[in-house]
């Protein structure tokens, strides 16, 4: 019989999953090219959340970009207001009173839990694991209780301010935070137990979107995926900032570099997260939370409605901002997803010459056709969620 498939002619199929496949999270779409199952060319199409966060940081006084990061990655915010502040002190060439670092070390930690928490419900429930969605999100849930305590809002925050920040812990708060953590503990061993030996869940992610440690370094990409490659880089032990050099923590590592080992890398920082969280609560010391220099940081609400002293200094903050000296500084800190840095240019005018964010997400996003080509469609589900970009970070 004669062979037929030579005298058919064959091509591969181009499929676009996204931006509103369920799996692209709404804010991303991959252009690929499948021959059956067998993936040939991945190609990310990033901007479809189109805010312009640079040019807006640029047109706006330094007290009024702080709102704009927390839209960066909106599941973190607190990392997001942390990094930026800290970038604006360090070209006003001022350091915020200890209380005050303990506090952001606090917030970073609760921030970073919430981060993973959301990823690994998602990821899990893409797998058809929606228990393990279940109990992220009520675990998340704990914790934004504790947001919401300490700042009053859940996601968009704008807590952290420049010289301080806005409001002490509350009253009660710190009991309230060791009874949270106890039961997100609980959960977070729940979800391992779930699937860590999971045989369905264990098949789909082990050796399924692979990054070599050198991969990792040419695009370069930070943070879950890099260390889940071996590679021992976490901004907050390699370039210390706040308090970050008196917490007893560890950093988990991989070998693999697939999606299995980002998995367990995400838990086991939870895990360290909150250790860190325990040990501010012992160590936090008494004290100012915000510099003492009406001309750099805003007064309490309450005293500018009730002193003339307090309220003229509000007054000329909002109208004519603070004005650091001419210079360029580069901050960076560890977010959810790796090291988010920020780039800040100043003329000397009460606002930003230039404000260039590093977001973790792009550089792992310009890295998803090393991790792709040549899987199997199915493999786009797990390495997807585990690449766990933010659309917020990806706008330029």
């Amino acid at each position: 019989m004669a062979d037929l498939t030579k005298e058919l002619h064959t091509q591969c199929m181009t499929l676009q999953m996204g931006p509103s496949h369920p799996a692209m999270h709404g804010t991303v779409k991959l252009l690929v090219d499948v021959d059956g199952e067998e993936i040939h060319i991945v190609k990310p199409e990033v901007g479809y959340l189109h805010r312009g966060f640079e040019k807006m940081c640029e047109n706006s006084t330094y007290h009024q970009v702080t709102p704009f990061t927390d839209r960066l990655n909106y599941v973190s915010p607190f990392i997001n207001n942390v990094g930026y502040a800290l970038a604006v002190e360090k070209l006003l060439g001022i350091d915020v009173p200890e209380r005050c670092k303990y506090l952001r070390v606090l917030a970073c930690e609760i921030s970073r839990i919430t981060d993973h928490l959301t990823c690994l419900g998602a990821s899990g429930m893409e797998l058809a694991a929606f228990t393990v969605l279940l109990y992220s999100i009520e675990a998340r849930e704990w914790m934004w209780e504790l947001v919401e305590a300490l700042c009053g809002a859940r996601l968009t925050t704008t807590w952290t301010r420049i010289g301080g920040v806005a409001y002490d812990m509350p009253e009660g708060f710190e009991q309230k935070t060791h009874q949270e953590l106890d039961k997100v503990k609980r959960l977070i061993d729940d979800i391992s137990g779930l699937l860590v030996k999971n045989r369905i869940f264990y098949d789909r992610m082990r050796d399924t979107g692979v990054l070599t440690a050198d991969e990792c370094l040419a695009y370069g990409v930070t943070g879950p995926c890099l260390r889940a490659a071996g590679v021992y880089y976490d901004v907050r032990k390699a370039k210390p900032y706040l308090v970050y050099d008196r917490m007893d923590f560890e950093v988990p590592l991989g070998k693999h570099g697939d999606n299995y080992d980002k998995f367990m890398v995400r838990v086991i920082e939870m895990q360290q997260s909150i250790r860190i969280i325990e040990q501010v609560l012992d160590q936090i010391p008494d004290g100012p939370i915000s510099v003492d220099d009406p001309k750099i940081t805003l007064p309490p609400k309450e005293k500018v409605y009730t002193s003339i002293e307090a309220l003229v200094h509000h007054f000329n903050i909002i109208i004519k901002g603070i004005r650091p000296p001419k210079g360029e500084v580069y901050v960076a800190v560890e977010g959810g997803n790796g090291e988010l840095g920020f780039y800040v240019v100043s003329d000397g005018s009460d606002k930003p010459w230039k404000c260039r964010c590093r977001g973790p997400c792009f550089p792992i996003v310009q890295a998803i056709p090393k991790m792709l080509e040549g899987s199997m469609i199915a493999d786009v589900i797990p390495t997807f969620g585990m690449v766990n970009m933010i659309g917020g970070e990806m706008d330029r």
